[in-house]
């Protein structure tokens, strides 16, 4: 499986191709002007940021559960403790 250290020096494009090989979508939520699709890939949860009026997408990077984002995830899902 790949590691986090290996996937952040991906590029989009091979971020987004492992996503899809190998990541479990688990929701998606609206915050500002970006869709966040939330997926698990091996131990580590990745938010995938759409600007979905260029229907692009942004950045991916690893979820921070200190973000306020948190409570948007959740008030739908429980994730798993640390």
């Amino acid at each position: 499986m790949v590691t986090w250290a290996e996937f952040k020096r991906f590029s989009l494009d091979n971020k987004v191709k492992t996503l899809y090989e190998h990541g479990t979508f688990v929701m998606a939520i609206r915050y500002y002007r970006y869709k966040v699709n939330l997926y698990m890939l091996g131990n580590n949860y990745l938010e995938v940021f759409i600007n979905h009026k260029h229907a692009s997408i942004e950045k991916i990077t690893l979820l921070d559960r200190q973000h306020s984002r948190m409570k948007f995830y959740s008030d739908q899902i429980k994730l798993p403790a640390l």
